[in-house]
């Protein structure tokens, strides 16, 4: 017999949001969109989920197709009712927002 999780175990967190980001890569560089540094924050509010991220430039020709896929990632969890994916610019995206391990990897 297994044993029914507690609803705190159950609980959306923003480590839960970013873990299922990391499914979402960027198309041209294959990479996850929270390695590379575009998520921004992450913000939980019960079965309400909002992230904030960014993109490489304005004119990245993959972001239509990274936004739509976070969103479907964040809304196919569990406990998610409802969820936002706002689009920020500032601060600006740069190489250096790149995880560590990451921008060693690409030479940076």
């Amino acid at each position: 017999m297994s044993e029914t999780p507690a609803p705190e175990d159950l609980a959306l967190t923003p480590d839960h949001v970013k873990a299922v980001l990391r499914r979402v890569k960027d198309p041209e560089l294959n990479l996850n969109i929270v390695d590379l540094g575009l998520i921004y924050d992450v913000r939980v509010d019960g079965a309400k989920v909002a992230v904030d991220m960014t993109l490489t430039s304005p004119g990245c020709p993959s972001g239509p197709e990274i936004m739509t896929e976070a969103e479907q990632q964040v809304r196919a969890m569990p406990g998610v009712a409802d969820a936002a994916i706002n689009l920020v610019w500032t601060p600006f995206w740069s190489p250096d927002r790149i995880e560590p391990r990451v921008r060693a990897y690409l030479g940076f």
